[in-house]
Order: C-alpha cells, then sequence, then structure tokens
C-alpha cells in the first residue's frame, strides 16, 4: 500500500472516529442529562455548546472525514489497492448521511436556539425546547449510528488494504 494512500486511509478513519465519538457522546450521555434539566438549561447549554463547537478542531474532524475519505477512495481506485475500496466507499456514503441529518435537521435546529436569544429574554422557553429537543436528539442518533458505522467500514478498509499490500 503506498504512504499516501495509508496516510489517507488512517486520517479518514481517525477523523470518522472522533465524529462519530462526540455525535454518540452527546446520544448517550449530554442530550439524556441535559433532558433531566429545566428548559432554561438545556436551551443555554446547547446554545453556549452550538457557539463553541465551530473552532478548528471540529473543523479538522468534521470536514476532515470527509475529506480525507474522499482522497483515500481516489487513491485506492488503482488495480493493486483496490481490494480496501468497496468498503471506503462504504464508509463515504454512511458519513454522506452524516452530513445530510447535520445539514437539513440539526444546524437548522441549533439556529432555532440561536435566533430565539438570550435565555433570560426568551417568554416562552417551553416552547423552544418543544421546537428544538425530539427532533433534534432523533437527528443526532442517526447521525450516532452513521458515523460510527463509517468509522467500522474504514476501520475494516485498513485492515483489508493492509492484507493486500505488498
Amino acid at each position: 500500500m503506498g504512504l499516501l494512500s495509508t496516510v489517507s486511509l488512517f486520517a479518514a478513519t481517525v477523523t470518522t472516529g472522533l465524529t462519530a465519538g462526540l455525535f454518540a457522546a452527546f446520544a448517550y450521555a449530554v442530550m439524556p442529562g441535559l433532558g433531566r434539566a429545566d428548559d432554561r438549561t438545556l436551551v443555554l447549554a446547547m446554545q453556549r455548546i452550538n457557539e463553541s463547537i465551530l473552532n478548528g478542531w471540529f473543523a479538522v474532524c468534521f470536514g476532515g472525514a470527509l475529506l480525507f475519505t474522499l482522497l483515500a477512495a481516489a487513491l485506492h481506485l488503482g488495480a493493486d489497492r483496490r481490494a480496501a475500496l468497496p468498503w471506503i466507499v462504504a464508509g463515504l456514503l454512511a458519513y454522506l448521511v452524516v452530513l445530510g441529518v447535520t445539514a437539513v435537521v440539526n444546524v437548522p435546529l441549533n439556529n432555532v436556539l440561536a435566533r430565539a436569544g438570550d435565555v433570560d429574554q426568551v417568554t416562552d422557553l417551553a416552547a423552544v425546547r418543544e421546537r428544538f429537543e425530539t427532533t433534534w436528539v432523533r437527528g443526532n442518533v442517526v447521525r450516532a449510528v452513521a458515523s460510527t458505522g463509517a468509522f467500522g467500514l474504514l476501520a475494516w478498509a485498513l485492515v483489508v488494504a493492509g492484507r493486500h499490500s505488498g
């Protein structure tokens, strides 16, 4: 396996795994915990999380997972590396589900929270929470499952690629 194809597949696997871990942690810990909190706490916490998550580390993992997987797929098109390609493509397709759900479900709901403004000025926090929580949580569970699947598929692609190298 060529060095660049190996590095790109490894980077795709690591960044996808980190993204899967983030979404899974929200699914099994963060949102269940906030689900037990009052309306003000949930809305304020999610507003702050949504503001702080837009950073370089998140960009490298979330965006890198897509870019590294695309690069790995392109570098595994050659006949000597093609054995891993179906697993990489399957991982890519699973990750595209993550991107789609993020764009169509989670980000628009994050924007709903942002537009709600200062929690101390919102007159009906329960309505803001109701509009956000259930759908956001369901979307995130889909992202957690799809990104975990993508991670597993890419990890298997590494195994397959290693078995078929030199």
